[in-house]
C-alpha cells in the first residue's frame, strides 16, 4: 500500500473539482472526466427491476442469497447473447458487480508471485491492483513506471498497438479493447498476434471488453472470436456503459475452461474459490435487470444509449480537429484522445477546468504514455457536451 504514489485518479479528480467549485461558487462546471453515464437507462430495463424488487415483498416471491457465479438464466442469456458461436458456455461465466471489482478477484487468484505487462497508457485499475497485490518493484520517479511491470506502450505512432517482438514475456497480459483511455480498439489480426504471443510465452491475458457494443465497425468485439484464444484468455466485461448501470453494479467474467495453469489446473476452479470466498453473488435485483437488458426489447434500447453516446463523441471529435488538434479513438469507443505535444496533461487539466469550467482527465493518470495527451469522455447531457465544446473553440480557437 506504501507504494501507490497518489490517490486512485478519479477520486483525485473530483477533489480538484470541488476546490474549483469553493473558488468559483457560480461557475456551472461541465464533467466530461470521469467515465460514469448520465443518461436514464430504459424503462424496459428498471421496471424488471422494479417488478423483482417488489416480488422480495412476497413469500412466493422472496429469496435471498443466490449463487455466487450468477443466476443461470442470466449466466445462459449473456452466453447467448454475446458467446453463440464462441464456444462460451453458460458454465464459463461468472456474473459480477461489475468488470472493476472482477480485475481484483483475478488478482486474488494470481498472487503476488506474478509479473504483469500492461497496456501504457491503461486504465488504473490495473496497475494499482498490482501494486496493492504485491507484484510489482518500487515506484520509480524518473521513468515514472513501477519496477517489475511490463509497460506496453501504445501510441499514435505505433497504432495503438505495440511491437511484440520487443515486449518482454509476462505471467499476465492486461489488456483493454477498445481502449480506455485512448478509444483505440484492436484488429482481428492484432488480436491474432496477441493471442499467438501469450501461447508461445506461457501468459494468460485478461482482456477487458467493457466498450465492445461501441464497436461500429469488423473489429472483434471478444477476444474469444480469434483461434485458440480459449487456452490463453480470461475476458471481463460489464453493463455499465451499456446500460447506465454504473451504479447498479453488474457485469460479468469468462474463465474458459480450456484455460489451465502449467500444472494443467483449470483457472476456472480457482476463481470460482475466490469468488465464493470474496463475494456473495451479484444482487438478484441487478440480475433481473440484466436479464431485462438481454430481452430483444432491452438490446434495442441499450443500442439507442450507446448511439446517443457515440453522437457526442462526434461532436467532440469534430471540436477539437476544427481547432487543428490530432485526435484519436471516439470511432469504437466513447473516450476521445486529445494531443497536446509538449504540454503537461495536469497543466491543460488545470487550464481547461481553469478557463472553461469543464472537468477532463489528464493523459498521464493513465501511465507515463499518456503524457501530453486529456482524455474527453462523451458521457454527458448534449447540452452540456454542445456547451463544453463551445467553450473549448472561445479557449483555443
Amino acid at each position: 500500500m506504501a507504494k501507490l504514489q497518489a490517490g486512485y485518479l478519479f477520486p483525485e479528480i473530483a477533489r480538484r473539482r470541488n476546490a474549483h467549485l469553493l473558488k468559483y461558487p457560480d461557475a456551472k462546471v461541465i464533467s466530461l472526466g470521469i467515465g460514469d453515464t448520465t443518461e436514464p437507462i430504459p424503462e424496459v430495463i428498471t421496471s424488471a427491476m422494479a417488478k423483482r424488487s417488489h416480488a422480495l415483498s412476497t413469500l412466493e416471491g422472496y429469496n435471498g442469497y443466490g449463487a455466487e457465479q450468477g443466476e443461470k438464466p442470466v449466466r445462459a442469456l449473456i452466453s447467448k447473447t454475446f458467446y453463440s458461436d464462441l464456444g462460451i458456455g453458460e458454465e464459463d461465466i461468472f456474473v459480477s458487480d461489475g468488470a472493476k471489482c472482477d480485475i481484483t478477484r483475478l488478482q486474488l487468484v494470481f498472487g503476488s508471485n506474478v509479473s504483469m505487462a500492461v497496456q501504457d497508457p491503461s486504465y488504473p485499475a490495473y496497475v494499482d491492483s498490482s501494486v496493492i497485490l504485491g507484484q510489482t518493484g518500487l515506484y520509480q520517479k524518473d521513468v515514472e513506471k513501477y519496477g517489475n511491470i511490463e509497460y506496453i506502450r501504445c501510441t499514435p505512432e505505433n497504432g495503438f498497438f505495440p511491437d511484440l517482438s520487443k515486449v518482454s514475456r509476462t505471467d499476465i497480459i492486461f489488456f483493454c479493447s477498445p481502449n480506455n483511455p485512448t478509444g483505440s480498439s484492436a484488429t482481428r489480426e492484432q488480436l491474432t498476434q496477441l493471442v499467438e504471443f501469450a501461447k508461445m510465452n506461457g501468459s494468460i491475458i485478461v482482456y477487458d471488453s467493457a466498450y465492445a457494443m461501441y464497436i461500429s465497425d469488423d473489429n472483434p468485439k471478444s477476444i474469444f472470436e480469434i483461434p485458440g484464444a480459449k487456452e490463453v484468455a480470461i475476458e471481463t466485461s460489464s453493463f455499465s456503459k451499456y446500460a447506465g448501470f454504473t451504479g447498479v453494479r453488474l457485469g460479468w467474467t469468462v474463465v474458459p475452461k480450456e484455460l489451465l495453469f502449467s500444472d494443467g489446473f483449470p483457472v476456472a476452479k480457482d476463481f470460482n474459490r475466490i469468488v465464493s470466498t470474496c463475494f456473495n453473488g451479484a444482487s438478484n435485483i441487478a440480475q433481473a435487470g440484466g436479464l431485462a437488458c438481454l430481452s430483444p426489447e432491452g438490446l434495442e434500447a441499450m443500442r439507442g444509449v450507446i448511439g446517443f453516446y457515440k453522437e457526442n463523441t462526434s461532436i467532440i471529435m469534430d471540436t477539437f480537429k476544427s481547432l487543428g488538434y490530432n485526435v484519436y479513438g471516439g470511432k469504437n469507443a466513447p473516450y476521445v484522445w486529445v494531443s497536446f505535444p509538449g504540454r503537461s496533461s495536469w497543466d491543460v487539466f488545470a487550464e481547461m477546468l481553469e478557463k472553461t469550467h469543464v472537468v477532463t482527465t489528464p493523459g498521464s493518470g493513465f501511465g507515463p504514455g499518456g503524457e501530453g495527451f486529456i482524455r474527453v469522455s462523451a458521457f454527458g447531457h448534449r447540452e452540456n457536451v454542445l456547451e463544453a465544446c463551445r467553450r473549448f473553440k472561445q479557449l483555443y480557437k
